[in-house]
């Protein structure tokens, strides 16, 4: 793979102006390989995918979320785990490849190729487990708990990803202590990491600082938090703001801003992995990332789905009309 021409912007912007109470430095976890191209329509050639996942290492993204042992039947885009997954283990150590598992079968695929970082996809309300699972909410946890085990047994660590802690299309309001009781029993369940997700963007800051207050009233702090932002209303960067002032130091975002949300009407999708790297340099907070050559590789991945990057820092720094 030829590494990714760094894209120009002004020189020596942004200007770094650290704010206090804030982290020195933040993981980032990409998710657009997986998450960002999972709702795409037309199939992604796998041999892109890799490419992908290569121009983000090269771009100093060190965790990249790299796909999903799904049953093919359900997302189509992610049937070729099995082929994609090893095209990636010349990254070697310095870049964690982390893979979604919805049940036992889907961890012994990713165990046997050698994924050592396994996430889980629960929810915090009713309907959207019944939609998404079939399932009520305790019958989901219920389906992951042999998952977590094993994971843990094989020595991988578990994500918990936690969808609809803000709100819910079906249910409206999402109460603060409805989303704690989830996250309580995902982390007794074994899960070393909990994901918090806006999946239809509704949170704001106030919401998320209130939630962030309750996980750590019941033990869970901020420590062992990741937020995942939708920016459906543009409150994605607010509310990140937000976690980060409660202590959290890991930040779910997509390159480009790939990945929609189909339960919102004109949702926009997941934070910009761009726009993220922009504002925490601006504060000061060290990323490892080459905002050059991230940007450049969202660019290359726009042309090859067809389509201009949502990300207003992809569009400002690419100085193309997109």
């Amino acid at each position: 793979m030829t590494a990714a021409p760094r894209t120009p912007g002004v020189e020596g912007l942004p200007m770094a102006v650290p704010a206090p109470g804030l982290p020195p430095r933040v993981r980032i976890h990409e998710v657009g390989p997986r998450d960002g191209l999972q709702n795409e329509q037309a199939i992604v050639p796998v041999e892109v995918k890799a490419e992908f996942v290569h121009r983000l290492a090269d771009a100093g993204l060190r965790t990249v979320e790299a796909t999903s042992f799904v049953h093919p039947k359900w997302v189509p885009q992610l049937a070729d785990a099995e082929e994609l997954y090893p095209k990636l283990s010349d990254l070697g150590d310095g870049v964690r490849l982390p893979v979604l598992v919805p049940n036992t079968r889907g961890l012994e695929r990713a165990l046997a190729l050698g994924a050592r970082e396994i996430a889980v996809f629960a929810s915090a309300t009713e309907s959207f487990a019944k939609a998404n699972l079939n399932r009520t909410v305790d019958e989901a946890l219920a389906m992951f708990e042999p998952v977590v085990r094993g994971a843990r047994e094989a020595g991988a660590s578990v994500r918990g990803y936690l969808s609809m802690c803000f709100g819910d299309p079906w249910e409206g309001p999402v109460p603060v202590e409805q989303v704690v009781r989830v996250c309580r029993s995902l982390v007794d369940m074994g899960c070393d990491e909990l994901s918090l997700g806006d999946t239809i963007g509704v949170a704001t800051p106030g919401h998320v600082g209130a939630l962030l207050a309750a996980l750590d009233a019941e033990g869970i702090g901020a420590e062992r938090i990741a937020v995942h932002f939708h920016d459906t209303y543009g409150q994605a960067l607010a509310n990140t703001l937000a976690a980060l002032q409660h202590g959290v130091q890991t930040v779910d975002a997509s390159a480009g801003g790939l990945g929609g949300c189909p339960y919102a009407k004109s949702a926009t999708g997941n934070l910009a992995t761009e726009d993220l790297v922009w504002m925490l340099h601006g504060l000061g907070i060290e990323t490892g990332v080459d905002l050059g050559r991230l940007t450049a590789t969202s660019v290359w991945m726009a042309e090859r789905l067809g389509r201009p990057s949502p990300s207003r820092t992809v569009r400002a720094l690419s100085h193309k009309e997109q």
